[in-house]
């Protein structure tokens, strides 16, 4: 029974890998990366509630007497 010739084999294995190395870095050429957005700082606002635009008057519970 003939012996298999194996001696090819590396060379096609190393130049299926670079083949593949190559083809995948075409794809990632063609694929664009978005740039993640920069959070902008928070400014804090300070909303006027009504609350605060008149004095208010405190009244004791009903329970409590004057």
């Amino acid at each position: 029974m003939p012996q298999l010739d194996i001696s090819p084999w590396p060379m096609v294995i190393l130049s299926m890998i670079a083949a593949l190395f190559y083809f995948i870095q075409l794809k990632l050429l063609n694929f664009t990366f978005y740039n993640t957005p920069l959070s902008k700082p928070m400014k804090t606002q300070k909303h006027k509630t009504t609350w605060e635009l008149k004095w208010t008057k405190i009244y004791l519970p009903l329970s409590m007497s004057q």
